[in-house]
C-alpha cells in the first residue's frame, strides 16, 4: 500500500489543546470489526466491554521532562529535547538551532546547576550531550525541564503547568518516556475499579514511547518504512497473566498503540507471551497478524502516520478511515489531549 491510502481530513479545530476537566469524560467511539459498525458512547462505559477473565494490559511508562531550554555561555538561546538514554547522564538529543552547537559547547540552565556538553555531532540535528549537575541530574531535570508535548498542540508547556499530572497516566510507574500512552490518559482510580470487580485482570508492562511517536513517515511507498525502536519490558507475572487468559479463552484488550506494539514484538508464533526487556523494532501495518491482542482502545491519530497504520491493520483501512470520517463528522477531540476509539 501508499501512504497517501491513509490520509483523512481533519480541521484543526478538532485538534485537543487542552485536557478535559475530568479525565473519564472524553467520547469512546466504539468500533466493531466483525459487524463494520460503531456507536458514540463515552469512556466511562468502558468497563461494560470487559469480560470476566479478560486481560486489560496497560502501558505503565512514565513520561519525563525530557525538553530542556538552555543559553551558551557565549550568549543564544538553544532547545534540547533529549531523546534517548545512551549510558548514564550523557543522552541522544535534538537541539535547535543545531546549526551553531558544536562538539564542545556548553549549555547552562537558568535556575539550576544543570549544564550539558556536546560531546558528538549526529545527523538531522541530532547531538550527544553529557548532563552533569551540583546535584541530582534527575532533580535538576524535574526542577527545569517541561513536559514534551507534541508538536500539534500549539502552547507552551512550563516547568510547573497543567500538563505535569495530566500529560501523564494515574498508573505511570516506570519513568523513561518523551511522550504519554494517550489511550491510558482516560482511565482514573473508579474505572480501574470497576474493571477489576468485573473480574477482568489489570496487568501492567512498559513500554518507554520514544521520539519516533512524533516522526512522520517519510516514504511513498510502505513497504520501505520502520518505525523506531523503543525499549520495553514484560516481567513474569504479566507473560503468565497474559497466557493463561490466552489459554482460556478470555481476550487481551491493549490500552493503546504502545501497548500493543510491546505484546505484538513480545508473542511467539503459538501466541505465547515471553517475559524480558527487549527492543521493540516492529513495525505493524497491513498484512501484520496479530498474536496477542484481541481488543484495542486507542485515541485518534494522525493522517498518514505510523500509529494509523497499526490501528489500521487491527482493524482493516476501510473501516478505520469510514469510523475517522464520522469521528470528524460529529466533532470528536483528537490526537494526545483527545477522545478514544474502543475497537472489538
Amino acid at each position: 500500500m501508499r501512504l497517501s491510502d491513509f490520509n483523512y481530513d481533519l480541521p484543526e479545530a478538532l485538534i485537543a489543546q487542552q485536557p478535559l476537566a475530568q479525565r473519564d469524560s472524553a467520547r469512546m467511539l466504539v468500533v466493531n470489526r466483525a459487524e463494520e459498525r460503531w456507536e458514540d458512547l463515552l469512556f466511562r462505559d468502558f468497563p461494560s466491554f470487559v469480560d470476566a477473565g479478560d486481560a486489560v494490559v496497560l502501558n505503565n511508562t512514565r513520561v519525563f521532562p525530557a525538553r530542556l531550554v538552555g543559553e551558551k555561555q557565549s550568549g543564544g538561546r538553544v532547545e534540547l529535547f533529549l531523546i534517548r538514554e545512551t549510558e548514564r547522564d550523557t543522552w541522544e538529543a535534538l537541539v535547535k538551532p543545531a546549526r551553531r552547537v558544536g562538539v564542545g559547547v556548553a549549555l547552562k540552565f537558568a535556575g539550576s546547576s544543570l549544564r550539558a556538553e556536546v560531546l558528538e555531532v549526529r545527523e538531522e540535528g541530532k547531538r550527544i550531550v553529557r548532563l552533569t549537575s551540583d546535584g541530582s541530574v534527575t532533580g535538576s531535570l524535574d526542577k527545569v525541564g517541561r513536559v514534551p508535548l507534541p508538536p500539534y498542540i500549539k502552547r507552551p508547556a512550563g516547568p510547573s503547568a497543567e500538563d505535569r499530572d495530566r500529560y501523564q497516566t494515574v498508573f505511570a510507574r516506570a519513568r523513561g518516556a518523551v511522550a504519554a500512552p494517550t489511550a491510558g490518559l482516560h482511565f482514573t482510580d473508579a474505572v480501574l475499579q470497576q474493571v477489576a470487580e468485573r473480574q477482568a485482570r489489570i496487568v501492567e508492562i512498559t513500554l518507554h514511547v520514544g521520539y519516533g511517536t512524533f516522526e512522520p513517515v517519510r516514504v511513498a511507498d510502505l513497504s520501505k518504512h520502520s518505525v523506531a525502536e523503543e525499549w520495553f519490558e514484560i516481567n513474569e507475572d504479566s507473560a503468565a497473566i497474559i497466557n493463561e487468559t490466552r489459554r482460556s479463552g478470555a481476550r487481551t484488550i491493549a490500552i493503546g498503540t504502545t501497548t500493543t506494539r510491546a505484546l505484538e514484538s513480545a508473542v511467539d508464533v503459538n501466541g505465547s507471551i515471553s517475559p524480558g526487556r527487549d527492543l521493540a523494532r516492529l513495525t505493524i501495518m497491513t498484512g501484520h497478524t496479530f498474536r496477542a491482542v484481541d481488543a484495542l482502545l486507542t485515541n485518534f491519530h494522525l493522517p498518514q502516520s505510523s500509529l494509523l497504520l497499526l490501528v489500521a491493520a487491527f482493524a482493516g483501512r476501510d473501516l478505520v478511515l469510514r469510523a475517522y470520517r464520522h469521528a470528524v463528522a460529529a466533532r470528536y477531540r483528537f490526537y494526545s489531549y483527545g477522545d478514544c476509539m474502543l475497537i472489538i
